[in-house]
This record gives structure tokens, sequence and C-alpha cells, in this order.
């Protein structure tokens, strides 16, 4: 009975998986007629440009066919309960990864502009041109672009603008940029030096924060180490045939297990995360 529960509720997913599917088709289908005036030729579905985006763009929804196969493995539908439920939380942490990193590329971008503009001022270009020419080539200003280009075309506040601009996530650096820009307008000081010494505090304070995640990272090695450990533990009972699953998921004693050492784990992953995310923010 509870095989035949699992594989119901596998059938079910599926279908609603191919649903999901054949509905995103239509809509893309529709926007392409909408945009282009005209029909447009739909690659099939299994095609490789159409499931290489999906596997590539969202890795989360690999966490419910692990639930499927504890699922089957373990006659049981808490696994794939548990499989679908990690695909938001999985999809949260991901997005997170993603915007640390789009802050790394956008601080990273801060410092290319300070040496482009530096160098466009000594190679005789005025500040206001000299912006345009490196906002252009290094894309370090994301969506403020537009405005800050526009002040410094049209003769606009540019240090307003820039520290509007710093406010977005990896773009503190533009504060100094428009410190440096106001203290140059304001008492004629050399604009060009100014942006020599910010971009070396800024690539020293980025150097420091690559050491220290370097330092970090057998931290968070031990991390990972430690959590995959219950799986060690079950994947050797599974190999002396004690049937791990089967005890953990069709017995009271099992189930209470189950629950409290997961708990456990979670309470412990987080906290070891919280330990060595203050070290990094320190």
């Amino acid at each position: 009975m509870a095989a035949e529960s699992v594989y119901a509720a596998a059938l079910c997913a599926g279908a609603a998986a191919w649903l999901t599917v054949g509905r995103e088709r239509g809509l893309r289908r529709a926007r392409l007629l909408l945009a282009g005036g005209g029909a447009v030729e739909m690659a099939p579905w299994w095609s490789r440009t159409r499931l290489l985006p999906v596997v590539r763009l969202r890795p989360e929804w690999l966490c419910f066919p692990a639930g499927l196969v504890l699922a089957v493995l373990g006659e049981s539908v808490l696994p794939l309960v548990a499989g679908a439920v990690a695909v938001p939380l999985m999809r949260r942490r991901l997005r997170a990864r993603e915007r640390r990193r789009e802050q790394e590329r956008r601080a990273e971008g801060v410092i290319t502009l300070c040496g482009a503009v530096a160098g466009e001022l000594r190679a005789g270009l005025q500040p206001g041109q000299a912006l345009l020419f490196a906002a252009r080539s290094t894309r370090a200003l994301g969506g403020a672009e537009a405005a800050v280009l526009a002040a410094a075309r049209f003769g606009g506040d540019v240090p307003e603008v820039l520290r509007e601009a710093s406010r977005g996530p990896g773009a503190d650096g533009l504060a100094g940029v428009a410190a440096c820009w106001r203290v140059a307008v304001d008492s004629g000081a050399g604009l060009a030096a100014g942006l020599d010494r910010l971009e070396a505090a800024l690539r020293a304070d980025r150097d420091q924060r690559q050491d220290l995640r370097s330092q970090l990272s057998g931290a968070w090695s031990t991390i990972s180490l430690l959590a995959l450990l219950p799986v060690a533990g079950l994947a050797m009972g599974w190999a002396l045939g004690a049937a791990p699953l089967r005890v953990l998921l069709h017995s009271p004693a099992g189930l209470v297990c189950l629950v409290i050492g997961g708990l456990l784990e979670v309470a412990g992953l987080c906290w070891a995360a919280r330990i060595v995310r203050g070290g990094e923010e320190a």
C-alpha cells in the first residue's frame, strides 16, 4: 500500500511538471507572437536549447528527484514531501549566493571605474567626459548608469547622483568617488590623484576580504563534512543490510529519531554558519 501511494504521488508530480512546462511553452509562444507580429517556429520541448537552460537556471529542482528516489527506496511519501519543501529553501539560498556574487562584481566594477576615470583625466579629458567614457567601458554603475551619464553630460549634480547610486548593493565605493568629485569641484584639487588613492583603498579592502574568505574556507569545509556524516551513516547501514530507511520511515521510534536528528542537524548547521559569517562580517 505504501509503495502504491508513493507511485501515485510521483505520477501526480510528473503530471504537474508536464502541465507547467506546457504552460510555459504557451506563454513564451504568445510573447514571441506579440513581439514579432508573426508566427515564430518553436523548438521542440526535448531539444538541447530548451532543456539545458532549465537545468542551468533552476538547480534547486534537483531536490525533488532526490526526494523521489528516497521515497521509492524507502516506500514512503515523506522523502517526496521533504524534497518538495526543500525546493523553495534551496532557491532562496541560491538567490542569496547570486546576490553576493553580484555585489562582488559590482564592487570590482567600481574599482575599475576609478582607475579608468583617473586614466582618462591624465589623457586630457574633462571630468564629465572621462566619466562618460569610463562608465560606458566598465559598466560599473548598473541601473544608475543612465542618471549618472545624464548628470555628467548635461551639467547636473554628479556627486549627488553618484551618492544615490552608492546605495545599491556592492556600490559603496561610489560614495568615495562622489566625495573626490565634490572636493575637486569645490577646491580645485586633483581628481585623478584622489581617485588613485580611492582605488588603492578599495583594492586593499577587497584583498583583505578575499584573504579572510580563503582562511574561512577550511571552516566551511568542516561544516560541510559534518553535515554529510548522517548521510554516510545511513549509507553504511544500507551496506550492512540494516535497512535504515525502513526503520526511520516505518516505525514510531524511527520517526521520532528522524525528527529530532533533523532538527539537531539544522540547528547545528545554522549555528556554525552564523559563527563563520560573523567572522566574515567582522
